[in-house]
């Protein structure tokens, strides 16, 4: 091999390298987004859950007319 010929090569074999590199970082990646897509929908379940429980239990301070009693003047 000519030296023109063993640069190609060695430049080559490093683009080949560094694309496998690349496809390695993209599947863990992509493995990392689902898992968090994953608890992410999970956790938005729990909150719309948990958000329906606190908006039925929710007390007013303030009583009814009927329940209130009269001022001590009456």
């Amino acid at each position: 091999m000519t030296d023109i010929e063993q640069k190609l090569q060695a430049q080559i074999d490093e683009l080949e390298m560094k694309q496998a590199f690349q496809e390695q970082t993209i599947e863990e990646l992509n493995s990392a987004l689902t898992q968090q897509q994953f608890v992410l929908d999970k956790l938005v379940v729990q909150v719309r859950y948990l958000a329906g429980k606190v908006q039925g239990s929710q007390v007013s301070n303030i009583a009814s007319e009927s329940e209130e009693t009269p001022p001590p003047h009456y």
